[in-house]
């Protein structure tokens, strides 16, 4: 396993993470606790020792499996993180209530590294009132937590920007793969962070699995490349080659996930990819961009939506469902993106109520009360 240290933190970290809001499950839909905990456990024996949790996984079961999971001398051995549940915040004693349960369900006395979860312009500019860098000072003061970060989850790169300028984080948490360098934060933000003394926290590298997905002309691309790989190989390893990187994030889900993840760490040096594996990664991009069902740039011209439909987020999950071929990962990003998940109200699809002020604002010209309804139909909402 290889390892690499966030500045503002004398610790190493190993450059593979197990992310808990993927764990095998059992027929009821619970979590496999025993598989899980094998699996865990292998992960840590093995060289991994960043373990990533949140409150709301797995029904709220993640953290408490965690808990069980890290018994017998595990926990010591690791640099556990987790989440405080940002949209469920109306106060500063929430803050305080949320991270001591969580200590209480994960059965330990400290947290390592502990983050804001899915901040995003709405959710920053209500907690920071309610006195949350002050919490994060006292939980840092009194021990309960070893490191403060924070999660986002904005399509603005600016709000990015003023959250990592606005506290000072140790890390941060970004979604960053190959077929989203411009998606959220971005590499902008990514150089932005890293700039500003911030170790980086990779999630969704292989895009909820959708960039493992073997698609015959996306893998007739690969097999150019003088050292054949598996394309969630290709996937993690071009986050790993950026040095700003610390932590990639897996949610594995099997043993052989684990083990082939490991293996791919292994390799997962920074500024390692040939200038030739590079240019695969152009190729792959492009063909996976024709795939794109909906035009849309994500300027946003046609927001807001008087019905309050995200309309640049529904877009952009329906193509991802259509250019990866994966409705099914698509259709929970969806549901995070345009449901309630992190507070306010729906703003899928189907709310759309054909009112056409959005077409008149769209510089593409396209037929956004038509393309909705496909989003609806194929969304189911």
């Amino acid at each position: 396993m290889l390892y690499r240290r966030m500045k503002n933190l004398d610790k190493d970290l190993s450059i593979l993470g197990f992310g808990c809001m993927r764990l095998p499950l059992s027929d009821d839909g619970s979590i496999d606790e025993p598989l899980a905990t094998a699996m865990v456990r292998d992960a840590i024996d093995r060289g991994v020792n960043y373990i990533d949790t949140a409150y709301p996984y797995h029904n709220g079961e993640s953290e408490l499996f965690l808990g069980r999971a890290l018994s017998d001398g595990y926990r010591e051995r690791v640099n556990l993180a987790t989440k405080l549940p940002s949209w469920l915040v109306h106060s500063r004693e929430d803050m305080d209530c949320y991270l001591n349960e969580q200590l209480e369900k994960l059965q330990t006395n400290h947290i390592d590294c502990y983050l804001v979860h899915g901040l995003n312009s709405v959710l920053w500019k209500d907690l920071v009132p309610l006195g949350l860098t002050e919490f994060l000072d006292d939980a840092i003061a009194d021990g309960r937590i070893g490191a403060a970060g924070f999660s986002f989850h904005d399509p603005s790169g600016d709000v990015f920007k003023e959250i990592v300028d606005g506290y000072d984080w140790t890390f941060a948490q970004i979604q960053y793969n190959f077929m989203d360098e411009d998606y959220q934060a971005g590499t902008a933000g990514l150089q932005y962070a890293a700039e500003k003394g911030l170790g980086l926290v990779i999630m969704e590298p292989i895009r909820g699995g959708m960039l493992a997905t073997r698609i015959p002309a996306i893998q007739k691309i690969w097999t150019r490349a003088s050292t054949q790989r598996t394309p969630a190989e290709w996937a993690l390893r071009w986050v790993w080659n950026h040095p700003e990187v610390t932590v990639v994030l897996s949610g594995m889900s099997t043993p052989e996930q684990v083990r082939q993840n490991i293996a791919t760490a292994d390799q997962g040096h920074p500024n390692s990819l040939s200038e030739g594996e590079l240019r695969l990664y152009d190729l792959v991009r492009h063909e996976y961009t024709k795939r794109i069902r909906v035009p849309c740039t994500g300027c946003k011209y046609c927001m807001p939506c008087p019905s309050g439909v995200n309309i640049p987020e529904c877009f952009a999950h329906y193509n991802a469902g259509t250019i990866f071929e994966d409705p099914g990962v698509a259709n929970i990003n969806y549901t995070i993106a345009t449901g309630s998940f992190f507070g306010g109200s729906p703003s899928c699809a189907s709310q759309c109520t054909e009112c056409g002020a959005c077409e008149e604002q769209c510089p593409q010209g396209i037929h956004i009360r038509e393309r909705l309804k496909e989003v609806a139909m194929y969304f189911g909402r």
